[in-house]
């Protein structure tokens, strides 16, 4: 693929010599191909949820007819399948395409769970509603009501379930790369970083950001790299393959906005703009109407009053539901490193909680007697970003310490720290002291909320990402919040922990 290097102001490529029409794209057919890659998904849903209503409606005619199920069906009022066919051919029609003006098959909708869920469910619901109208008007005494409820509870079943379905695959696929967006971001400030902060929080929206460009250059962007100048963006969209160009600067730019606009229109290249206001986040906004005027504020998200109870009951029954369980493999562990080893089982540390309080946190001990003493003769090989010390090959470790540290497991005394209030089943993970007297202004948002046994950092690659890295993911978990998220990255800590990624 040949690489461009037109510029902004550079209209000479518009009409190419004289006389002669322009040139195509040379990413056209890739970019077709792309369109093609999210088209034929959306197609072959939709295609699926034709085979699962019409399916859904014929066991909703057997769970009446031949089960029985709700009342006796007497002989003169048995119908064969036959005579619903029409109707289900009618259902499937008016349910396709419910669903198709409510946007299911759109990348939009079908990058939340929740929201298919919603429009199956009262789609589903409406296009009944519809039929029974429709039916009972003309033929009132012909028809059983029940097959009618009993279709809408299994159609939205079997949609539901193939949607479970059709997301673990997606998924499967996006960890190996196949079908990820690849978008540009254009300004790393704080918008930027938002914008960046939020794709590797949330992998399943199968987002692959190549880089960010601005004209300010930055080196400290964690594992994304500075690419180079706004005025490079038509370029980098052509040599690094771009889908989709997010920008991220500030409104004052309106001149360098345009220009950009400009050279994706001409590339072919969708973009986004983000508003420099929405780095509050959508989930920070509490707008409300006056007689149509909306009127934008800050909701309060803190995790306090409320929600932190709802919190700290969850840390306190998981928490003594795992040591109940865990104390087999506990006593196991205390064993062989008694025998592998001198020195105590355990290492008590002073690590920071929240507010910057310290606490002493426990853990097994999985390094030989002096190891602190050691670490002067090591700091020069951290291979760690930022404030704090981590290296691969760590010549401290015990033999059985390797193991416990690869399957994580010398974390599990800290279920005794959120028995004990110091820690939470979910958060950032606490840091010593000597780190949080290296942080910068913004890393202390860290310390605002419970610090965690496992968290949003962990279950995106652990000790492998950089501190900065590290840190955004944290400050979004904490500006999103939900019971519904911890729980998902505790789930999401499972598969994390049996794969080893990241732990060393």
């Amino acid at each position: 693929m040949s690489e461009q290097t037109t510029t902004f102001g550079d209209k000479s490529g518009e009409l190419g010599q004289r006389g002669s029409p322009p040139q195509p794209y040379a990413g056209n057919h890739r970019k077709m191909g792309r369109r093609r890659a999210h088209v034929v998904p959306s197609l072959a849903l939709a295609v699926s949820d034709l085979a699962l209503i019409s399916a859904g409606f014929f066991l909703a005619w057997w769970a009446r007819y031949v089960l029985e199920l709700g009342a006796e069906v007497a002989a003169a009022n048995y119908l064969p399948w036959s005579a619903y066919l029409s109707i289900q051919l009618i259902l499937t029609g008016v349910l396709l395409a419910i669903f198709m003006t409510q946007g299911l098959y759109g990348r939009r909708a079908r990058q939340n769970w929740a929201d298919e869920l919603g429009i199956i469910v009262w789609g589903t619901l409406v296009g009944i509603a519809v039929l029974i109208v429709g039916v009972f008007y003309f033929r009132p005494f012909s028809y059983s009501r029940l097959i009618f409820v009993y279709a809408w509870l299994i159609i939205v079943v079997l949609l539901a379930t193939s949607r479970v379905v059709e997301r673990a695959v997606r998924s499967y696929r996006r960890r190996k790369g196949v079908g990820l967006t690849r978008i540009l971001v254009v300004g790393a400030g704080s918008v930027g970083r938002t914008i960046v902060q939020n794709v590797v929080a949330q992998p399943e929206l199968g987002y692959q950001v190549v880089g960010l460009v601005d004209d300010e250059r930055s080196d400290d962007l964690g594992r994304y790299e500075w690419l180079g100048r706004t005025e490079d963006v038509p370029a980098l969209v052509s040599k690094h393959e771009v889908d989709e160009v997010v920008i991220a600067l500030p409104s004052t730019s309106h001149r360098k906005i345009s220009e950009i606009l400009l050279a994706c229109a001409r590339q072919q290249v969708s973009f986004r703009i983000v508003p420099d206001f929405y780095q509050l986040g959508l989930n920070q906004l509490d707008v409300v109407e006056l007689n149509g005027i909306p009127l934008i504020g800050l909701s309060d998200n803190a995790l306090r009053g409320s929600r932190l109870v709802l919190k700290r009951l969850l840390d306190v029954a998981v928490s003594a539901m795992l040591l109940v369980l865990a104390s087999p493999l506990i006593g196991l562990i205390a064993l062989a490193i008694r025998l592998d080893s001198p020195g105590p089982i355990f290492v008590r540390q002073t690590r920071v909680g929240r507010h910057g309080k310290p606490f002493a946190f426990y853990k097994f001990r999985s390094m030989c007697q002096d190891a602190d003493e050691k670490l002067k003769e090591l700091v020069a090989r951290n291979e760690a970003s930022g404030p704090v010390f981590k290296i691969r090959q760590d010549p401290r470790r015990t033999r059985v310490g390797r193991l416990i540290r690869r399957l994580s497991v010398d974390e599990l005394p800290q279920l005794l720290n959120i028995l004990l209030g110091d820690m939470s089943l979910v958060g950032p993970r606490p840091p010593f002291p000597w780190e949080v007297d290296q942080y910068e202004d913004w890393h202390r948002k860290r310390l605002e909320v419970p610090q965690g046994l496992t968290g949003l950092s962990q279950v995106s690659g652990r000790s492998d990402l950089p501190f900065d890295e590290t840190a955004l993911l944290d400050l979004w978990y904490i500006d999103n919040w939900s019971l519904t998220l911890d729980l998902k990255i505790l789930l999401r800590t499972v598969p994390a922990v049996l794969l080893g990624r990241g732990a060393y």
